[in-house]
């Protein structure tokens, strides 16, 4: 135990210093992961709909395109 009152000071707040730094360190490390798996998963996610849209377009019939273009005016007036 220190005798001092500078030591006692540094006796009290180095426990709640170090858990403090654990807890930082800890949730640092959980938003990171989280980071990273949110940019894995959206790389997949576009991987994926590319592969839709390309079976898509092959299974489209020769000169048919899929879209908004394809169908022509919205509108519905001739």
């Amino acid at each position: 135990m220190p005798q001092s009152v500078l030591g006692g000071l540094v006796y009290a707040v180095t426990p709640t210093i170090l858990v403090g730094l654990i807890f930082w360190f800890a949730m640092r490390a959980i938003v990171r992961a989280d980071r990273t798996e949110r940019t894995a998963y959206a790389a997949i996610e576009a991987e994926e709909r590319a592969k839709a849209e390309a079976e898509e377009r092959a299974a489209a019939p020769v000169g048919q395109t899929t879209g908004p273009s394809a169908t022509g005016p919205a509108s519905g007036a001739a």
